[in-house]
C-alpha cells in the first residue's frame, strides 16, 4: 500500500485525448482522483467539482487527472456530456489502479466484486505523495484537496 513520502514510478496511461505521462508534469503538483465509473452519480459530481476548480488548481501549479477503468471512448462521452475539463485517464488496459492500491474487493447486496475505491492522491513536483484521501465522500472533497494544495501540499 502506498504511503505519504513514497516516490511514484513514472507511468503512462491512455486518456480520451491521447496519453498522460507522469514525468511530463515534473515541477508541478499532480492531483490524481480515482473514481469507480464514468457517468454515474457520485463520479459525475466529483468530476464536475474538480472541473469547477481547475483555474485555482492551475494557479497553484497543479494538474488534475481523474482515473477509472473505463475506456477512452467512455471517458470522451463522459467529458462531452458534462463539459468536463480535467484530464480523464482510462485504466482499461494498464494497472495504475492496482499500483495505487485502489482496485479492491467490494460488496453490494451480498455479492463480492472488484472495483475502484474512490481515492485521491496528491503528488508533489518531485513525484512524491504528500497526501492520500481514501474512501472519499464527494461533497466538499475537491475543495479540501484544493485547500491542501494551496497550503503547500
Amino acid at each position: 500500500m502506498l504511503e505519504t513520502g513514497t516516490k511514484i514510478e513514472d507511468f503512462n496511461i491512455p486518456t480520451d485525448r491521447g496519453h498522460f505521462t507522469l514525468s511530463d508534469y515534473r515541477g508541478k503538483n499532480v492531483v490524481m482522483f480515482f473514481f469507480p465509473r464514468a457517468d454515474t452519480s457520485g463520479c459525475t459530481k466529483e468530476a464536475i467539482a474538480f472541473t469547477s476548480l481547475l483555474a485555482e488548481f492551475d494557479a497553484a501549479n497543479t494538474v488534475v487527472i481523474g482515473i477509472s477503468k473505463d475506456t477512452p471512448e467512455k471517458q470522451a462521452k463522459f467529458r462531452s456530456k458534462h463539459d468536463l475539463e480535467c484530464i480523464l485517464g482510462a485504466d482499461h488496459v494498464t494497472d495504475i489502479c492496482e499500483r495505487f492500491g485502489v482496485w479492491v474487493e467490494k460488496s453490494m447486496y451480498g455479492k463480492s466484486y472488484m472495483g475502484i475505491e474512490r481515492s485521491t492522491f496528491l503528488i508533489d513536483p518531485d513525484g512524491k505523495i504528500t497526501k492520500i484521501w481514501r474512501k472519499v465522500k464527494v461533497p466538499g472533497h475537491a475543495e479540501d484537496v484544493l485547500a491542501q494544495v494551496q497550503a503547500g501540499g
